[in-house]
């Protein structure tokens, strides 16, 4: 809805500087007429504001996860990460509490954090553990 929006005041704010920059030589032909020169100016000046309106509203839209599903983007998938969170099961995980052998992603550390008993270290786990093949084949080499 707001990229449709943005794209009406884009077309309005180009319509209303085309019209300002139009009345700019009958403002400044032989008799130069100041209130036809102050219009056109603001003529020029308001559709420029209104056409970067536009375009704010476009980005903004691009930039929620509403307007990137409008735009043809993949959502993030609901896919077990393979060594993700203990918790939610879901993102990479970031931090290990050592006291209750958890390792948690950003989103569940903000849940599970108490200063007065856990004790947190980086995560070890990475994105692509390595398979038992690899790494015999690793050690053999």
């Amino acid at each position: 809805m707001a990229s449709r929006i943005g794209n009406l005041m884009i077309g309005a704010g180009a319509v209303a500087l085309v019209v300002g920059l139009l009345m700019l030589p009958a403002a400044l032909g032989e008799r130069v007429d100041t209130s036809l020169l102050i219009l056109s100016a603001c003529g020029v000046s308001l559709g420029s504001l209104i056409a970067s309106t536009g375009i704010y509203f476009k980005a903004r839209a691009m930039a929620s996860p509403e307007g990137a599903a409008v735009l043809g983007e993949s959502k993030q998938s609901t896919r077990r990460v393979r060594g993700g969170c203990d918790v939610c099961h879901g993102d990479l995980p970031v931090i290990h509490c050592k006291v209750h052998q958890v390792h948690l992603c950003p989103d569940c550390v903000a849940k599970h954090y108490d200063f007065r008993s856990c004790a947190y270290v980086p995560s070890t786990r990475g994105a692509d553990p390595k398979t038992a093949k690899a790494v015999s084949k690793a050690q053999g080499a």
